[in-house]
């Protein structure tokens, strides 16, 4: 929590797992909140499949990209506001009471969505969920870094990214689950209340912080849960740790001030802090322009766009990306703080890049090879179902079904074959009925291709590179990598930072897809994670197995990667 008194040379998940079996007190912790993270991981992963049956209720919002966008991304705005208040909030009246209040406004939120008449209703349950999302989201993981000792401290943080991908894969599971009950995506969005239920009562029986509770003079009950945390030979050492931290905490504050604006502009003029920032921003934003929330908020939506018409097969097959980033995370567990946070993540990003270079290939291939449209086909359900703008093009005899989709229309395959021409056909509810009706398969989203089965299996290996690196170490990099006295607002402008790129990602991916295609999108991403890896590379310093004191010393001289460092020496020799 507050730093050791050892530094380990390999800490190992075993480690991690030794120690808590010891005593259990302290995975009881990690797990009570980590819960939060499940929270978070539930609501990306149910949206993604509700938005396919909220679309087929609500025709306004199939017609309109923006009122799907924005039915996913109100979540990923609430999370702002909720990450920038949970910041003051866990400063101002603890670690314990914010996980609370962010379980109920989930809560609030779920059955707001569940009883949901209209798509406005909508909009308003997922600004709540956000808000306790945004909440959860830093706070969990720095109640469980206050709550771990530093030798195991990222394997610990890591559950909670753990339960973030549990709850990913436990949504698709309930949606799967749901896909012929009535009610469908009610149901879906309901069930999400039940984890910040549990989470509410379970933190009712969990102590504050013990680090929050010194900082407000209550020293017997933070010394009472450090003694349930640590060996007893190691306690008075926790405890003068925490005076020291405390002690330099109030003494700034005595310069900078205590409101949530001082604390900001104290943070960035202290040059420890700033570094710390500069570092814990990048993984941040870089940990979203990835493009992961994309295939977590519409990982069915881009399974439909390789070619799976089916909304129960779209749903089916991103279970399989949703449990690969559960085995990720377990990977991350494992290895953390055994082989470092930054190589984890600079690994992790090529294994990116080099997926979304390759899906990039695949869908522009997808494209070229999508079937044509038949003329016949075209004018076999009347010619007021046909595609207006397909009777008025001058090429119309060269369209194929992704020319049918750029027009806004749908694309209504051969039953038996549906690799052979097809009919482009008014994108409509009436219509999608009378192409089905003739077991045909009805398109909207994406064309039938050989290639579809390669995009899933692609989609799979960048989640396996990102779990790992990217999806789990940037919140353990921005639960340690502050000084104490500036941690719950280092990580209320990291999170901000989060959301804010979430926000950005998620509000454009269909406006992406429709403008530069499937191919395009997912080559842009690329691109960004690209710099992404350069700035991480260049900013980001190793904090595996640091104590606090450690880290904000390696901070003070400023850091710069090794291989700058030999040939700086190096030029300087020879001179």
């Amino acid at each position: 929590m507050e730093g050791g008194h050892t530094k380990p040379d390999k800490t190992e998940f075993t480690e991690c797992w030794r120690t808590t079996w010891k005593t259990p007190y302290i995975m009881r912790l990690a797990l009570s909140a980590g819960i939060g993270g499940l929270l978070f991981g539930y609501d990306t992963g149910v949206i993604s499949g509700a938005l396919l049956y909220i679309r087929e209720d609500f025709e306004e919002v199939d017609k309109k990209t923006w009122l799907q966008e924005t039915i996913v991304s109100m979540a990923v705005a609430g999370a702002i506001f909720g990450a920038a208040v949970g910041g003051w909030m866990n400063d101002r009246f603890g670690r314990k009471i914010s996980i609370l209040l962010a379980d109920a406004l989930f809560f609030i939120g779920a059955i707001v969505m569940a009883t949901s008449v209209a798509p406005w209703m909508l909009i308003i349950g997922r600004i709540l969920v956000g808000l306790g999302v945004g909440m959860a989201s830093m706070t969990a993981p720095l109640y469980i870094s206050e709550a771990s000792p530093a030798r195991i401290r990222g394997a610990l943080v890591s559950t909670n990214g753990f339960l973030i991908t549990g709850g990913q894969f436990l949504s698709y599971l309930i949606n799967l689950a749901f896909t012929r009950v009535p009610g469908t995506w009610r149901w879906m969005l309901g069930v999400a209340g039940l984890p910040a239920l549990v989470q509410f009562i379970l933190m009712l029986f969990l102590p504050e912080s013990p680090r929050w509770l010194y900082r407000k003079n209550k020293i017997d009950e933070a010394r009472s849960i450090l003694a349930k945390i640590y060996p007893a030979n190691e306690v008075e050492d926790e405890m003068n740790a925490l005076q020291e931290s405390v002690e330099a905490e109030k003494a700034d504050e005595s310069i900078v001030g205590e409101s949530m604006i001082a604390k900001v502009k104290g943070a960035w003029s202290n040059p420890v802090v700033r570094r710390g920032l500069y570092a814990g921003i990048t993984v941040q934003v870089a940990q979203q322009f990835v493009g992961i929330n994309t295939v977590m908020y519409y990982s069915p939506t881009i399974v439909q766009f390789a070619g799976f018409a089916s909304n129960k097969t779209a749903l089916a097959l991103s279970l399989i990306t949703s449990g690969l980033n559960v085995v990720g995370s377990i990977v991350s567990m494992a290895f953390v703080d055994r082989y470092g946070r930054r190589r984890l993540m600079i690994v992790s990003m090529f294994g990116i890049i080099s997926c979304l270079v390759v899906l990039s290939v695949l869908f522009w291939q997808a494209s070229l090879h999508a079937p044509a449209v038949s003329k016949l086909g075209s004018n076999h359900f009347g010619g007021n179902t046909t595609c207006p703008a397909y009777f008025s093009a001058p090429d119309a005899a060269s369209w194929n079904c992704m020319s049918c989709l750029h027009a806004k229309c749908a694309f209504c395959a051969d039953g038996t074959n549906e690799y052979q021409p097809g009919a482009c056909l008014i994108s409509d509810k009436g219509i999608r009925g009378m192409c089905r009706g003739e077991r045909r398969i009805w398109f909207e989203n994406g064309c039938p291709s050989k290639f579809g089965i390669f995009a899933v299996l692609l989609l799979g290996l960048y989640i396996i590179s990102y779990a790992p690196g990217m999806g789990t170490v940037p919140w353990i990099v921005n639960s340690e990598i502050y000084p104490l006295r500036y941690r719950g607002t280092g990580g209320g402008i990291a999170a901000v930072a989060n959301w804010c790129s979430n926000l950005v990602v998620s509000e454009t991916f269909l406006t992406l897809t429709e403008v530069l295609g499937s191919a395009g999108t997912f080559l842009l991403f690329a691109g960004f994670s690209f710099l992404g890896l350069v700035a991480i590379y260049f900013l980001v310093p190793e904090t595996k197995g640091l104590h606090i004191e450690e880290i904000e010393k390696l901070l003070q001289e400023g850091y710069k990667p090794k291989a700058f460092k030999k040939r700086k020496s190096k030029v300087e020799g020879s001179s």
